[in-house]
């Protein structure tokens, strides 16, 4: 039986391939989760913050909680 002979080891620039491999990684996955975030969140809240105030009327809200003795300056 002959002795199996072992590759070499990468040792010159292993630093910089594997540098660029998780840096493009990381690149990537950043961009999906920003992607992600913007269309399953900020668009939502966007859309829920419109149809709100769309309809709301500041001086009706405004009356009802003067009623409600919630401001002790105006009567």
């Amino acid at each position: 039986m002959a002795p199996e002979v072992l590759p070499k080891p990468q040792m010159r620039g292993l630093l910089a391939k594997r540098l660029r491999f998780h840096m493009v990684t990381a690149f990537v996955l950043s961009l999906g989760v920003a992607a992600l975030y913007k269309f399953g969140v900020a668009d939502k809240r966007k859309k829920a913050y419109a149809d709100f105030y769309r309809n709301y009327d500041a001086m009706k809200d405004f009356e009802e909680m003067r009623k409600a003795g919630i401001f002790q300056s105006v009567k």
